[in-house]
């Protein structure tokens, strides 16, 4: 019973993840923009707000309750 209640709560949480990181935006595009993007996260010049920010910390607690529940599938396994 309990297994069976972990296993559902895992593929909510894992479709959830999956579907908050696509709903976010690229941070940049291309080699250019990779390097540029790195160092404005490394400097703190771009700071993320509004919709960015909570998905941002959505998915850490998403991916959080992911490997809890992982965790407590394994750990539980019959």
């Amino acid at each position: 019973m309990l297994h069976t209640i972990l296993i559902t709560l895992l593929v909510i949480v894992s479709i959830a993840l999956v579907i908050v990181v696509l709903l976010q935006a690229g941070k940049s595009a291309g080699l250019s923009g990779a390097i540029s993007g790195g160092a404005e996260q490394l400097f703190g010049k771009q700071k993320a707000r509004g919709l960015d920010l909570i998905l941002h910390r959505i998915t850490i607690v998403l991916a959080v309750l992911f490997f809890l529940c992982t965790i407590a599938v394994s750990y539980f396994k019959i």
